[in-house]
């Protein structure tokens, strides 16, 4: 469905899909002011699991009767609860089913390789045992006992690399840190983060540092308020309690180990940094009762393939209940993940990004050594692969899942190698293909990984719809559920070089919704085009033309201006 305009094109198709993640700056390569952790392991492991897990698992997305349609973890912020109420949830959080065996049990079945949990999140409730405060699991619930320690043990016994998320600048229950306004009506301006600091966050980061043996990474996230002191100050605790540790981009100021990208979103060709996405099964990270918008498997290995293809690690979530079980629905797809893995794990693991940029292509590459990882995304017509632009001689080819790795024919018509594939598919959701090539892989210029794009496409597959009705639906390709201005669909987009694109979108519209006005955001710029009516039927529009005269990775989104209730426009 693709059309070229000319040179230097920008086309949006399939669902609206925009990336506009919270307080989190990309494009930036991370540094660190002291010191470096290990990123060996990190670029190893590729796929991680994440947990958010606190008292935000009691109401489960649900406040005196109402039903909050955001994410779980926020339902504290959304319903504007005081502490003194809010405080009350913990004398019913008593997850007497938690068994830290079978999380990390889970995380192994599921082919992951670390496990990052939250330690505290911007509730301010520790899911420890902690001396800085009595506002945490051990001290303030009847369950008394400190599910990270024990976590700590299962994740040695199954190998995993363990972590913890700590939110180090967002504290709703503490009146210097960000975050509570409905409560603390002191301006962010006046608060002073250096008292929140040094009575609360350093302390119970150094225990994390000092209690939990040996870290392969700390999470931190949102760090409003704290200036670049304050932030140099967190990063000389890791390196000084734990030096191998690695910290995220999160801490803030452009400082950290590997840069952390929005939430749900990949950047849109190959991006050559350490760097990693978190990622949910369905809508929310903390426990909602009613969020069953969970994600197909067939969507979540795609994703898993895309990330590692363009040089990033996948970090997927799960929200347990507060009884400490984690839904089936989250276990069924991490299992069948891992079943994939069994089989494909050689081209995901250890691997580097593609020598190939992604463009339109039905595939993605991985490599190691003298091998390359086709993941087929479609099974081609009639059972043969077409390769451009790999000038490497091939000295074999054959399919991972196939056990005895029997040879397939290939050979080269010109600058195009051909692989013939079996009749049938042999994986029902993503086969890969091992190539065997003769030295370092060596790409035609134009197809590298890293050379700039005259047309970039940003599909509603690879978008993160951001609104509580907004979802992405897999058998249209689309997004859908505009209902307010800030609803929207957010991407990371890679631009090379300075360029012109003319942008247009795709989307499906009735005759009730024309004139409302679509915007698209990016590289500092507003583009802005009302909507007309294609008569239900997906077709393209113009939205304006985009002047990119700094080269790099921004976030990008696209909305509906006032879309009203009835709005069902599809991108």
């Amino acid at each position: 469905m693709n059309r070229n305009l000319g040179c230097g094109i920008g086309v949006l198709c399939g669902l609206v899909t925009i990336l506009w993640p919270c307080a989190v700056v990309v494009g930036q390569a991370a540094q660190t002011a002291v010191g470096k952790g290990d990123l060996t392991w990190f670029r190893e492991a590729k796929f991680g699991l994440f947990i958010h897990w606190g008292l935000y698992a009691v109401p489960a997305g649900q406040w005196k009767g109402e039903d909050y349609p955001w994410i779980g973890e926020w339902i504290m912020n959304w319903a504007k609860i005081p502490t003194g109420e809010y405080e009350q949830l913990a004398a019913q959080f008593n997850p007497v089913k938690f068994d830290a065996d079978s999380f990390a049990q889970l995380a192994k079945d599921a082919g992951m390789r670390y496990l990052v949990i939250t330690a505290k999140h911007h509730d301010g409730f520790a899911m420890f045992d902690s001396k800085a405060t009595t506002y945490d699991i051990v001290d303030a619930t009847p369950f008394k006992r400190d599910p990270l320690k024990e976590l700590q043990g299962a994740c040695e016994k199954h190998g995993l690399k363990y972590g913890f998320y700590y939110s180090q600048a967002q504290d709703w229950h503490e009146p210097h840190a960000a975050g509570n306004t409905w409560q603390f009506t002191t301006p962010h301006e006046k608060r002073d983060p250096q008292e929140y600091l040094r009575r609360k966050a350093m302390p119970q980061v150094r225990e994390l540092l000092t209690g939990y043996g040996p870290l392969g990474l700390i999470w931190f996230d949102t760090p409003v308020l704290l200036t670049r002191e304050h932030v140099i100050e967190l990063e000389r605790l890791v390196r000084d309690k734990q030096p191998q540790c690695l910290i995220n981009s999160r801490l803030g100021h452009g400082l950290g180990d590997y840069e952390q990208m929005g939430d749900n979103m990949v950047p849109s060709d190959v991006y050559p940094e350490d760097w990693e996405i978190p990622a949910t099964l369905n809508d929310t990270w903390g426990y909602k009762i009613k969020d069953k918008h969970w994600k197909p498997a067939e969507y979540l290995i795609y994703r898993l393939v895309d990330v590692v293809s363009k040089g990033g690690n996948y970090l997927l979530n799960v929200g347990p209940r507060a009884d400490g079980t984690i839904p089936s629905e989250s276990i069924e797809r991490l299992r069948e993940i891992g079943r994939w893995l069994s089989r494909h794990g050689e081209s995901i693991y250890g691997t580097t990004h593609s020598p190939f940029s992604v463009g339109d292509q039905a595939w993605r590459c991985t490599a190691k050594a003298e091998t390359l990882y086709f993941h087929l995304l479609r099974w081609p017509a009639g059972g043969r692969f077409r390769i451009e632009g790999l000038r490497n001689e091939v000295t074999a080819a054959f399919l991972l899942s196939d056990p005895n790795r029997q040879p397939l024919k290939a050979w080269r018509e010109g600058a195009v190698l051909f692989v013939d594939l079996p009749g049938d598919m042999p994986d029902p959701y993503c086969p890969v293909l091992a190539v065997v090539i003769s030295g370092e892989p060596d790409v035609e210029p134009a197809m590298r990984w890293d050379a700039p794009r005259t047309v970039i496409t940003l599909t509603a597959r690879e978008s993160s719809p951001h609104g509580p009705y907004v979802r992405y639906s897999e058998f249209e390709q689309s997004v859908s559920g505009f209902a307010e201005s800030h609803d929207k669909m957010l991407w990371h987009l890679l631009i090379r070089q300075p360029s012109r694109f003319d942008v247009e979108v795709e989307y499906a519209a009735e005759n009730h919704e024309t004139g409302r006005e679509m915007r698209f955001h990016a590289f500092r710029q507003e583009l802005r085009a009302r909507v007309e009516d294609t008569a239900g039927r997906f077709d393209w529009r113009p939205l304006g033309v985009l002047e990119v005269t700094k080269a790099g990775l921004e976030e990008t989104r696209l909305h509906l201006q006032d879309p009203g209730p009835s709005a069902t426009i599809r991108v």
